[in-house]
C-alpha cells in the first residue's frame, strides 16, 4: 500500500499524517467539514465535475457528513464513520458507479477548488491532494 508523503506541518513542525496533526491542522471536525462543504459546492458549480455531480442525490447534506466523519477519522481524529454508518472499503463503496480516470480527475479538480478556499498552508494544501490521490483512484470502477 502507498504510504501518504512525509511533509511538515510549518505552524507546528510535525509531521502530517502522524496522529493527529493533519486533523488539528484542517481545524479538526468544523475545519473539515468546512472543507467538505467547498468540496460539494464545487462539484455543483464546475463544468468538469457535471458527470460526477449527476450521480448523486440533489441534496448533498448526508454526503457532506459521511466525508465529513470519514476524512475526521483518515486524518488522525475521532474515527466515528463505523458508528454512524457502518463500514467502509471504499472500492465496494463506489462499485455501482461508473468511475473512470476523468471521474477521478474531476473529484480531485473539485478538492483541489475545496481546498484552495479554506485557510490551510500550502503544505497542507500539498500533502492533502497527495494524499487523497489513492483513495480516489481506488473508487475507478473502469479504465
Amino acid at each position: 500500500m502507498m504510504q501518504k508523503p512525509k511533509i511538515i506541518d510549518p505552524l507546528t513542525g510535525r509531521t502530517f499524517g502522524d496522529g493527529d496533526t493533519s486533523y488539528q491542522a484542517a481545524g479538526a471536525q468544523e475545519g473539515i467539514r468546512k472543507l467538505c462543504e467547498a468540496f460539494y459546492g464545487a462539484m455543483d458549480r464546475l463544468p468538469e465535475a457535471a458527470t460526477i455531480r449527476a450521480m448523486h442525490k440533489a441534496d448533498l447534506s448526508e454526503l457532506t457528513d459521511k466525508l465529513t466523519v470519514f476524512l475526521c477519522g483518515w486524518l488522525g481524529g475521532p474515527i466515528r464513520y463505523r458508528d454512524k454508518y457502518g463500514p467502509i472499503i471504499i472500492p465496494q463503496a463506489h462499485a455501482h458507479l461508473d468511475i473512470g480516470p476523468a471521474e477521478r480527475d474531476a473529484w480531485m479538480k473539485c478538492m483541489e477548488v475545496a481546498l484552495e478556499a479554506q485557510p490551510y498552508t500550502p503544505e497542507l494544501r500539498t500533502y492533502l491532494m497527495q494524499s487523497l490521490w489513492m483513495p480516489a483512484e481506488l473508487c475507478r470502477t473502469r479504465d
